[in-house]
């Protein structure tokens, strides 16, 4: 029997990062979690049975103070509901702001965390990673300067 791992990241270059590990989703009972945008839509093709969406536009409402509290427990609502649904041995994310609450409530109900830092950081945290790297698992960096940074970290390299 496969082991069940999620992979969840923010749409674009977080996505894109985490599609990278592609190769590794037919070892295992896999499941995507991305924001809905028309360019993720195609995702429900490419994978069938395998992806769901949470709410497009938490990160990108950052500034609107009013707007984004709504979003955010939204999402983690729905990211609560989505783990039970499918109950991941692993979570393994690419950042960013969507999949904090999924990588807390694994944390938290059990699940084995695995955080890949952004490629887009080689000299500062991101603001979720700053926050997953005190309960995560396993916390890669892909430049070896961030290991500064997050000492605890293992330096995987670039996943590109």
């Amino acid at each position: 029997m496969k082991k069940k791992v999620l992979f969840i990241a923010s749409t674009g270059g977080h996505l894109e990062e985490l599609m990278q590990l592609k190769p590794m989703f037919d070892n295992y009972d896999y499941h995507i979690i991305t924001e809905k945008t028309k360019s993720n839509l195609s995702l429900k093709k490419k994978f069938p049975n395998h992806v769901s969406f949470l709410v497009y536009g938490s990160y990108t409402t950052l500034g609107r103070k009013l707007i984004y509290p709504f979003k955010l427990m939204y999402n983690t609502i729905k990211s609560f509901f989505l783990y039970i649904k499918i109950r991941p041995k692993y979570i393994i994310s690419t950042g960013a702001h969507t999949s904090g609450p999924m990588c807390l409530i694994g944390h938290l109900l059990g699940s084995k965390i695995i955080y890949i830092e952004t490629f887009a950081n080689s000299e500062s945290k991101s603001r979720t990673g700053s926050i997953v790297y005190k309960f995560a698992d396993l916390f890669i960096v892909q430049w070896e300067s961030m290991l500064k940074l997050y000492p605890k970290a293992v330096y995987g390299g670039w996943i590109f």
